[in-house]
């Protein structure tokens, strides 16, 4: 009896799933219907592909062939789709983005997984990069599209050639060692020491700006680039730092490490996320401004407390 493929489905999603009620719901359908297809399986290959147990199911070494051979499979659903995509209408071909942490995992990785089930033939290539090589790397063609971050005080126009898509202005958060009293305003941190920021970014922007509003007071020690290094800093209690929510909030909470207290005050104002890209006669191409709608629908999508 020929094996019918379409089980092969239903034995990898318990593979995955790692039993039948766990296949049952990535497949939508009942655990009835999931093990009805395995018993059909098995009797079309004449094998046993689960080992049975107390403790739930596994593959025999005969169900891992079966499900290695689904994979391939789904493999190659998924490249044909692309080759029919690039023979009808469908926007289709290679889009390089370059960004950095915070934005790759906000709006990049969330716009890479919808783009691989809605659209195919866009094929997106995603590189963490600091600012200034992802500019140079714009500008000599080798990235299609750029996401930078500014304070939001310190907004300029794109350089001639490009143009600029604010996705997103999040509001910056103040983090502070957990020993600390928690402010409750501003002024409660007119005199504590700060963490001195990288020069050249959004941060520093950021902090200059802060300083001003209190009267030019502010003293830093140490200096950071990364924000996971900051919060390291701030829980060891060695001053206290301006962060943008994305770096703390959402996903990335799970990330803020014991004896750090995450505050929002008014007055800390926001640091803006755009997209940079060419803008000439041919630029940007079809595909780049599909990713480009793919990025600001994702960034409306994100919620700060």
């Amino acid at each position: 009896m020929a094996t019918d493929p379409r089980r092969l489905g239903f034995l990898l999603a318990v593979h995955r799933g790692g039993g039948i009620l766990a296949a049952a719901d990535l497949l939508h359908v009942t655990p009835s219907a999931v093990s009805q297809q395995i018993q059909r399986l098995e009797a079309e290959e004449g094998v046993a592909v689960l080992d049975r147990g107390p403790r739930g199911v596994t593959l025999t070494p005969a169900g891992r062939v079966l499900a290695e051979t689904a994979e391939r499979i789904e493999t190659e659903l998924v490249e044909a789709r692309k080759a029919l995509a690039a023979l009808g209408d469908e926007v289709t071909g290679r889009v390089a983005v370059g960004s950095f942490q915070t934005a790759i995992r906000a709006v990049v990785a969330p716009v890479a997984g919808r783009l691989a089930e809605t659209a195919p033939g866009i094929e997106l290539d995603v590189q963490e990069r600091e600012p200034t090589e992802a500019l140079r790397l714009l500008r000599a063609g080798e990235l299609d599209v750029v996401l930078l971050e500014r304070d939001y005080e310190a907004d300029s126009p794109a350089p001639r050639g490009t143009r600029e898509i604010v996705l997103l202005d999040e509001p910056w958060r103040l983090v502070v060692p957990a020993s600390m009293p928690t402010p409750t305003r501003l002024d409660d941190v007119r005199d504590v020491v700060w963490l001195g920021p990288e020069p050249g970014t959004a941060a520093a922007r950021a902090l200059r700006r802060l300083s001003r509003g209190l009267g030019g007071t502010v003293r830093t020690r140490h200096n950071y680039y990364d924000f996971d290094v900051a919060l390291s800093l701030v829980a060891a209690g060695l001053g206290v730092a301006m962060l943008p929510a994305l770096a703390v909030e959402g996903g990335a909470s799970d990330e803020v490490p014991d004896g750090v207290t995450v505050v929002g005050l008014p007055g800390l104002g926001s640091r803006r996320l755009v997209a940079r890209h060419r803008a000439t006669r041919h630029e940007p191409r079809p595909v780049v401004s599909a990713v480009l709608d793919e990025m600001v629908a994702a960034a409306a999508d994100i919620a700060f407390a």
